[in-house]
């Protein structure tokens, strides 16, 4: 059966995501350094929030959010300040990179890291896992957990649901007529506004599966 033949033939509601290919969905977004006339080498993530969504529940359960200090170009510039609403204070002596990964093992270990739990990281997009995190871990020559290497990108799965493959979050939320929560480009917001979108298409029946591996 089609994706689009389960969700017509589902049911609204937490019964219609029983038969869901996953437990949890990990929901991330990252916000990396930047500025708007040059491409930063190496572009470095300064914020990391993953949310831990329920699939059944529909409910998030936890969350993981740290800042995270640069440390090539470690003074942001004017242009990621004014895009993500992350000023120099939040991330100086904050943990690097390696530390960062390190508390969110330890974070994936008391949360989700037990036999039999299926779960898959929801990002908006591709570019945080098959780009953003491979390339930093690859300059510093750090070597990711393999947990990392699938996902499933949101705009595919709404693209299935509403026929059109949106060209953002907040095209997403209007056509879902949801409500905006925070600032976009902040990563924690972002998370909850993804959230809420996963939730949408859950309700709807959708059944996802992953969209991306490396």
């Amino acid at each position: 059966m089609s994706k689009i033949a389960r969700i017509a033939t589902s049911h609204r509601g937490v019964a219609s995501v029983r038969n869901q290919n996953f437990d949890y969905f990990l929901v991330l977004d990252f916000e990396a350094t930047c500025d708007r006339d040059r491409k930063l080498v190496p572009q470095e993530i300064i914020e990391f929030p993953v949310l831990k969504f329920n699939c059944r529940t529909l409910d998030v359960e936890s969350e993981f959010h740290q800042y995270v200090q640069p440390r090539i170009y470690n003074q942001l510039t004017p242009f990621c300040i004014e895009l993500t609403g992350i000023v120099q204070d939040m991330v100086e002596n904050q943990p690097n990179i390696e530390e960062t990964l390190e508390k969110f093992d330890e974070w994936m270990k008391k949360e989700l890291l037990d036999p039999g739990a299926r779960f898959s990281f929801v990002t908006c997009g591709d570019w945080d896992l098959k780009t953003m995190l491979p390339s930093q871990c690859q300059y510093f020559k750090i070597t990711p957990r393999p947990y990392f290497n699938r996902w499933i990108n949101i705009k595919k799965g709404f693209a299935d649901v509403t026929g059109v493959f949106p060209k953002g979050l907040q095209p997403m939320l209007q056509e879902l007529k949801i409500k905006q929560i925070g600032r976009h480009h902040s990563g924690i917001d972002d998370c909850r506004n993804i959230a809420a979108i996963l939730k949408s298409l859950l309700e709807k029946g959708y059944i996802f599966s992953t969209t991306g591996t490396l």
